[in-house]
């Protein structure tokens, strides 16, 4: 296992609401977490929320104003470091005592940090000077959690001045976003997800804090979220040829994670992992002499050479085994736990019906939806009120939401000026297309389930940080949209913080009495009921590319199960019970796969 100096985990980020302000519950204790900044309405509102909190002097920053979304996320988030560097200050100044935050901080800590041994050897000591001077010791040693902020690249919708001229460039959602962190007082990380935006990146080279100092340090770094080794390069290289380095790679399950699925061709995280740990000498290497010399042909100061290349992984972890394995036998720095801490209210925004759901909640309550504008699958949750709020509006034979945020309009089918795919518009739209068309009865059906399908997650995924939080909604919507992974199932009730991380540490165990597969099992079963409907999908419909995607995503299944059974062997933690579970597991998945036969091409489909 790691020895850092603080926590091995962090909390990603979650929706647009539910982790908005988890730094100033969470960073006093050395836990790192990710905000998201994408919705500055919300980062406006929770500025002016936590200004009023703490008596600070409020100036509302307008819509509408010069580059007013830059400035709002400067703004909050120069807020956010104050008021952390405010209670690491009064944290320090504590006395030891057990109910005080600087003997939680410690108190936290896993058994293998320095610092909690550390603490350990303090409070064994009765009095004295050898006990004040370790207290000293240990009060110098606190450090804050990261404030981490979260940009997902594709998210990136062009604006429009109030004459409805379109604005520059610069102005678009995610440049705006990405200036709003460089220019604000943060010396922390930039996480960039969902997907490669050449715009994005180029805009990071306007920026000097993403370049080293001439202490060779970087004041603002790059975590690049990703799925699979040959991205990871792929996306290094194309910024290191701009002096640009990636601090962090984060690799995410596609399947057993939170929020969108990005499905990979079949290749399961267990493969990916290893792929990581053989390669990433080479990788750091490569990547820096690469960067090195694009920083010294720009005439700017060298990156040292004991600059760190972090390897991190999250999605679906439920164990500290899991956990420890992660760390110890694929060498990851450090781990994400992001649903569960949906059920720690000290940690996120979730509003109490929400909660009270989730705490209940069975795993089928816990599905994979096409609600998303985005196109792209995502994780959702049936109980939740946005659903219900859903299904209602089609009851009453107006589907759809109102539009008023507009950051998914990118659908241009029936308007000039995009639309979002969820709007009433767009789908009163696409169900008159959809009558014109005159289809069989069964096909029409599909067709429309998949128009109303879509909801508004503009709205949902920032409302539950409102309403914990009694902030007004500004447009009266109030239901409340959450993507927790699947593996939230396996957790039932609602938790203090400490028990989660003493969870996470194996210091107690918070999963409820049913069975739990392996996390990498999880995984795989995610997978092969993707594969079978991709198959279902596709008859009579594949062409040779598909075809190819298919035979590729079923070989990758086969050969993970393969490595997975030789992993088996490391599991030294777990019992012989455990592995032959996971061993009959993986050959239950193994004879599902085989009996799925890929359809040949079409000759009709070009």
């Amino acid at each position: 296992m790691q020895t850092n100096k603080t926590h091995n985990f962090h909390i990603p980020v979650m929706g647009l609401g539910f982790t908005i302000d988890t730094p100033l519950k969470v960073a006093k204790y050395g836990i790192n977490s990710v905000v998201s900044i994408i919705e500055d309405e919300l980062v406006e509102e929770m500025r002016r929320f936590h200004c009023q909190k703490n008596n600070i002097e409020y100036h509302e920053i307008k819509s509408g104003s010069q580059d007013a979304r830059a400035k709002r996320i400067s703004a909050y988030l120069n807020l956010m470091e104050q008021l952390v560097k405010e209670q690491i200050e009064t944290l320090q100044k504590e006395e030891f005592d057990k109910d005080s935050d600087i003997y939680k901080y410690f108190e936290l800590l896993p058994e293998s940090a320095a610092l909690k041994k550390l603490f350990l050897a303090m409070l064994e000591i009765d009095e004295g000077a050898e006990k004040i001077k370790l207290q000293e010791q240990l009060r110098q040693s606190i450090q804050a959690g990261a404030i981490d902020v979260n940009i997902m690249a594709k998210a990136d919708r062009i604006n429009y001045s109030s004459s409805g001229e379109e604005l520059s460039r610069e102005y678009s959602d995610a440049l705006s976003a990405l200036r709003g962190f460089a220019l604000s007082n943060l010396s922390s990380s930039v996480v960039l997800s969902a997907g490669y935006n050449p715009l994005l990146y180029t805009y990071i080279e306007s920026f000097a804090d993403f370049f080293p100092d001439k202490h060779s340090t970087l004041k603002k770094k790059i975590i690049l979220k990703v799925s699979d080794y040959r991205s990871a390069i792929t996306q290094g290289k194309i910024l290191a040829k701009k002096g640009v380095w990636i601090s962090e790679y984060r690799i995410e399950s596609g399947l057993n994670c939170g929020g969108h699925a990005f499905a990979t061709e079949g290749k399961l995280l267990g493969p990916i992992l290893e792929e990581f740990k053989q390669n990433r000498l080479t990788l750091r290497q490569e990547l820096m002499e690469l960067c090195n010399k694009n920083l010294s042909a720009k005439d700017m100061h060298q990156l040292a050479d004991d600059t760190s290349l972090k390897i991190t992984v999250q999605g679906g972890i439920g164990t500290a085994n899991e956990n420890n394995f992660l760390l110890d036998y694929f060498e990851a720095d450090a781990t994400g736990w992001g649903s569960p801490f949906l059920l720690v209210p000290e940690a996120t925004n979730v509003d109490d019906r929400t909660l009270r759901a989730l705490a209940t909640a069975k795993k089928d309550d816990y599905y994979l939806s096409h609600s998303s504008p985005l196109g792209i699958p995502i994780h959702s949750f049936r109980k939740s009120t946005s659903e219900i709020q859903r299904k209602a509006r089609i009851e009453k034979g107006r589907p759809g939401s109102p539009c008023y945020k507009k950051y998914l309009s990118t659908n241009t089918e029936f308007t000039e000026k995009p639309i979002c795919t969820a709007s009433r518009e767009y789908q009163n739209l696409k169900l008159k297309e959809l009558d014109g068309l005159q289809l069989p009865q069964e096909i029409r059906d599909q067709q429309y389930e998949k128009i109303v399908a879509k909801d508004c997650l503009c709205e949902g995924l920032g409302e539950s940080a409102r309403l914990k939080n009694d902030i007004e909604s500004p447009h009266k919507l109030n239901a409340v949209a959450i993507c927790p992974g699947p593996n939230l199932a396996y957790f039932s009730g609602i938790f203090s913080l400490k028990e989660m991380v003493d969870h996470i540490y194996g210091r107690l165990n918070l999963l409820g009495s049913g069975k739990r597969s392996n996390m990498f099992v999880n995984e795989l079963k995610l997978y092969v009921e993707h594969f079978k409907q991709e198959i279902k999908d596709g008859q009579g419909k594949l062409n040779k590319i598909q075809h190819r995607h298919l035979q590729n995503y079923k070989n990758n299944l086969l050969e993970g199960i393969e490595y997975y059974k030789k992993l088996s062997a490391d599991f030294q933690r777990e019992s012989k019970a455990y592995i032959d579970s996971f061993i009959e597991d993986l050959a239950q998945h193994r004879r599902a796969i085989a009996q799925e036969l890929v359809p040949e091409p079409s000759e009709l489909q070009v």
